[in-house]
């Protein structure tokens, strides 16, 4: 079955998409070079200092420690409090290693990386690759997703755009902007990303996107039933793959170890075939299904500060709008 011909970009004759590294300021050299410091420190002590930093956050601060237990008793009413307790303590113990682990992309090798990061499940995604069919993936707040980004990035053969919401600290942009293109993929503004496509059509490249963020309220499009809650997704995946007819992959990431971690490349749909492939929104409703799936089966894994169910599904709106 042939794909089905692509729909019509409204924009045409984009300006050419250009991204300027941002630059640091006079002001921010003290903490860059504070930074860049621990980023250099070996592993075994970066560890030694998230212990640390775990009873601190945990038991002194209890940084979001109200929405992380609400988040799960929510998302798990069926586990019993000791065992909502565990995922609570394991998670802030990961968030700990995970905050101290980013930093080390300040200064970490690709050898260093690979070694810590196996990925699997790559045989269906190259072959789209070598037959010259771009790629989108699906990801999530899973593991470390900063070095999923960035050891995916390593093993792909061709181009990676990564979409991201810019920060709002000047120092913060500069510096995870840095950090996350270290290896080589290109960081794309949300507000540009079908403007930087459209620049690039007709290449063989991977989009890359966190897609379990919490959308406007007044931009929300989809609900759905998630870990037994009314959940709203962007739906951008879906009008992408439909407008560029990529094929879409879910990313899952856990841990192996401390310091360990397996990422898993998981085909959701081919490119779009039949009508049916582009009404509604159905790859955001795999990729939620694919989702719960994976968090069920490895629940501290997920970033459970997220306040994810901030917004609540309108009374008038149907099951899945």
């Amino acid at each position: 079955m042939s794909p089905l011909p692509l729909r019509t970009i409204s924009i045409k004759n984009p300006p050419a998409y250009t991204k300027k590294t941002p630059a640091l300021q006079p002001g921010h050299y003290p903490l860059w070079w504070l930074l860049k410091g621990v980023s250099l420190l070996p592993f075994w002590l970066i560890y030694a200092l998230s212990s640390v930093l775990y009873g601190v956050v945990y038991y002194v601060v209890g940084y979001r420690k109200k929405v992380v237990r609400q988040n799960l008793a929510n998302s798990f009413p069926q586990y019993s409090a000791q065992q909502r307790l565990a995922i609570e303590k394991q998670f802030f113990r990961n968030l700990s290693d995970i905050l101290l682990e980013t930093l080390k992309l300040v200064s970490i090798s690709a050898k260093e990386l690979e070694k810590r990061v196996e990925i699997r499940g790559l045989a269906e995604f190259n072959a789209y690759l070598e037959n010259g069919q771009s790629v989108m993936l699906l990801g999530a707040h899973l593991g470390n997703w900063e070095y999923m980004s960035a050891a995916g990035n390593a093993v792909v053969p061709v181009p990676v755009d990564g979409v991201y919401k810019p920060l709002a600290s000047s120092f913060f942009e500069v510096f995870m902007f840095h950090l996350r293109s270290r290896f080589g993929i290109t960081l794309v503004p949300m507000k540009d990303t079908l403007r930087h496509l459209l620049r690039h059509r007709g290449q063989t490249r991977v989009l890359s996107l966190l897609s379990d963020q919490v959308p406007p309220h007044g931009h929300i499009q989809f609900w759905t039933h998630f870990l037994h809650q009314d959940t709203p997704f962007y739906v951008g995946a879906d009008k992408l793959r439909t407008s560029f007819g990529y094929p879409t992959f879910f990313v899952g990431m856990r841990h192996e170890g401390r310091g360990k971690y397996v990422v898993e490349f998981q085909e959701l749909m081919e490119p779009p075939t039949s009508k049916s492939d582009v009404e509604g929104f159905p790859l955001t409703e795999l990729f939620a299904a694919r989702l719960e799936r994976w968090i069920t089966q490895y629940p501290a894994e997920y970033l459970w500060s997220h306040k994810r169910w901030k917004h609540k599904r309108p009374a008038a709106a149907s099951p899945e709008s």
